[in-house]
């Protein structure tokens, strides 16, 4: 099971992914363990998509895989480069603003999917509120995740009330430029809505074999 998609861009993603490899191994080399290994387990998960790629049929545009692996790139730079601390608060919320951004534009991709599948009918109020429900529920689990980790040991990750307010305001305005996106996609969906479905769509030998085999008969 292959994608469709042979954009040079792929090598982008690539490029951030080891990035991220040379920031665990960095880690480990320094005796910084824990930040290496949560640096390999981000490395793990830029890799998702190509596992769901070879279990499901679809494929997500490589532009939002390439967003993946900088939303990583950027959460794992923040502990091993310590710009969590050094750029704060203002790199913590590129991290959200960019996170949220990446959520909302998969969100959009499985909807433009299941609708060229014919799974759901496509209205834009409806993927508009999906977008901005489902990333800022996304948003508001990894608040949890943060106060409950703080909490069991003792960290820091939230530093209070304003500090959260901003990470979900940010959360909201990633989401909202998305789901502004996939406004402006959907109203013009003969020209720009193909681009996506292509995109994610899945090539199987047996489809590729009866195209070929239509086009020899139609000569």
């Amino acid at each position: 099971m292959t994608c469709l998609d042979s954009s040079r861009g792929v090598y982008l993603t690539y490029f951030i992914q080891g990035l991220i490899l040379l920031a665990a191994a960095a880690s480990i080399m320094g005796g910084e363990y824990l930040s290496g290994l949560s640096a390999a387990f981000a490395f793990f998960l830029t890799l998702a998509p190509s596992f769901a790629t070879r279990n499901m049929r679809f494929c997500l545009p490589w532009g939002v895989n390439l967003l993946i692996a900088v939303s990583l790139y950027l959460h794992v730079m923040g502990h091993v480069g310590g710009y969590y601390v050094t750029l704060a608060p203002y790199y913590d919320k590129l991290t959200h603003l960019v996170s949220s951004a990446t959520v909302a534009l998969i969100v959009f991709s499985l909807m433009v999917l299941a609708g060229h599948r014919g799974d759901v009918r496509l209205t834009t109020p409806a993927v508009v509120a999906s977008i901005l429900i489902a990333t800022l529920a996304a948003g508001a689990l990894w608040e949890i995740y943060e106060f409950a980790v703080d909490q069991i040991f003792g960290t820091s990750l939230q530093l209070g009330n304003t500090d959260t307010m901003w990470d979900l305001i940010m959360d909201l305005i990633g989401a909202a430029i998305v789901a502004g996106f996939a406004a402006f996609v959907l109203a013009r969906e003969d020209r720009f809505t193909g681009i996506f479905a292509g995109l994610i769509s899945v090539a199987e030998p047996a489809d590729v074999m009866d195209n070929q085999a239509d086009s020899a008969k139609s000569r």
